[in-house]
């Protein structure tokens, strides 16, 4: 495991800045530091815009906060309105939830997670699986493989509709709807929606399964680029449910080292703290989280889809089950770590998260009209933990007598992420960075290695075909040796 350096004497070294990362919510850069040798002596992925969620929560009535956080995403506010509506549970005094009340939730959930993969993988990570990460940026995009792949893309756009429709009848509306409250759910579900969901969901199910033959090939192809590209070992953490399964809706914390070794496991969410330490860096308004027993230079984490299936002990479906073997037999008994897994992974995630779509609308519960949970002793402190698709997410809340928040905690997935994130790039810089040469196949290596862990809010930030990126090369004496830039 490397430390994330810093460089000793960085006046003397060679600078290449990539500004703004495209496919970021708000603004990003990267920073390379390079000797005359090109030994990549610093990598730094810089979040340069601060939102203030937390504090601007503050003050505001507890059962505000599940439809306004939501607002941090328009890409998966399902997952920030559910994490925080899980901690309103306990603040307003509610017991356990009623078994509809609970499948329905887990049923909203699933969708999200379908929707939200499927817009990352087809539209996001498919131009440069299928095109090929040097070809051409103007049809390196979904409207290019629209037209050379025309079926693939049809699936993923369908994929991604059935996702939000299934949102869409549990919450009432594809984005930012209010199904879930303290409590329980709002709505119950029709027959006819009901029936409307289980119609299409097996040619869901084939659909993700072909996609996932689909990298399975691709893998096979070039197995010495694919499953080593941003390679960077690391520990990685989900929510388990007591029998070891991954449960992406409620259950206990898991990590494990890079050889799959256990660090902790069976941890109360709501004592994350313990187990979890928070920095922050001069240069980024991103925090840093680490595993508290291991320090800030090893304690560093993976979340999502590569991480929290390979720190399960299995998957709660067979299909899914099967193909997350077949990944994982690639590293010959230990994990994987390679950053293209990530998008394999993914879409073994979609077809877990369909067969529990199946399974659920096959429950009777399903159609229940009991939604509301019965009240109890009211909580002023109460945390909310939920695998959202891009991986852990906590909301931790403390309120006043008068029912206001006075204390805002999130840890996004993107920020458990975020020194992952930095070494993969540092990976990706040292195999493909000559230092002397820059051409636009290697922004888009460097831009992969970020894309692969599908940061939050990555699909809002910029228009088909224009990735706009300004790289200067820059010797020791300010001196700019090349420059490139495109869609500026």
């Amino acid at each position: 495991m490397f430390e994330l350096e810093t460089a000793a004497h960085p006046e003397t070294l060679r600078r290449v800045a990539i500004d703004p990362v495209t496919r970021v919510e708000g603004h990003g850069k990267v920073t390379l530091l390079l000797d005359q040798d090109n030994k990549i002596h610093q990598v730094r992925l810089h979040i340069v815009e601060f939102r203030g969620f937390e504090v601007f929560i503050e003050g505001r009535p507890y059962w505000e906060v599940p439809v306004t956080v939501q607002r941090l995403c328009g890409i998966c506010p399902v997952s920030h309105q559910l994490a925080a509506v899980k901690a309103m549970d306990q603040i307003a005094g509610y017991g356990p939830l009623t078994p509809t009340a609970e499948k329905l939730r887990r049923l909203l959930h699933y969708g999200q997670i379908v929707q939200s993969h499927a817009v990352h993988f087809f539209h996001l990570a498919s131009p440069d699986l299928l095109l090929g990460f040097d070809s051409d940026f103007t049809r390196r995009n979904i409207v290019g493989v629209a037209l050379d792949f025309p079926e693939i893309a049809k699936q993923g756009v369908l994929l991604r509709k059935y996702g939000q429709e299934v949102i869409r009848h549990v919450a009432g509306k594809r984005v930012h709807g209010t199904g879930a409250i303290p409590g329980g759910v709002n709505k119950a579900l029709s027959v006819a929606e009901r029936d409307e969901m289980a119609r299409d969901i097996e040619q869901m199910i084939a659909w993700t399964q072909g996609a996932i033959d689909m990298v399975r090939r691709l893998h096979e192809t070039n197995p010495g680029f694919y499953n080593v590209f941003g390679e960077s070992p690391g520990n990685m953490m989900g929510l388990m449910r007591a029998d070891g399964a991954l449960d992406y809706y409620h259950g206990t914390l898991r990590a494990v080292d890079a050889a799959g070794q256990t660090i902790f496991d069976g941890v109360d969410y709501a004592d994350y703290q313990q187990v979890l330490q928070e920095e922050i860096k001069p240069w980024s308004y991103m925090k840093f989280p680490h595993i508290r027993s291991l320090g800030a230079d090893d304690g560093w984490y993976k979340v999502g889809p590569l991480a929290r299936v390979q720190a399960a002990s299995f998957l709660s479906t067979p299909l899914a089950e099967i193909e997350r073997q077949k990944m994982m037999a690639l590293g010959g008994g230990k994990p994987v770590h390679g950053t293209l897994f990530y998008h394999w992974a993914r879409l073994v995630e979609v077809l877990n998260a369909a067969e529990m779509i199946r399974d659920l609308l096959h429950d009777p519960e399903i159609l229940g009209t009991d939604l509301m949970a019965d009240r109890g002793e009211r909580r002023y402190e109460a945390v909310g933990v939920i695998e959202a698709p891009r991986g852990t997410l906590f909301h931790h809340y403390r309120v006043n007598e008068d029912d206001q928040v006075t204390y805002c905690n999130l840890i996004v997935s993107t920020t458990n992420n975020n020194q992952a994130m930095n070494e993969a790039i540092r990976t990706v810089a040292r195999q493909y960075l000559d230092g002397r040469e820059l051409t636009e196949g290697l922004l888009n290596h460097i831009e992969c290695a970020i894309r692969a862990y599908d940061p939050c809010l990555s699909c809002a930030t910029h228009a088909l075909g224009k990735m706009p990126l300004l790289v200067e090369l820059v010797d020791a004496g300010g001196t700019v040796l090349d420059r490139l830039s495109h869609g500026l």
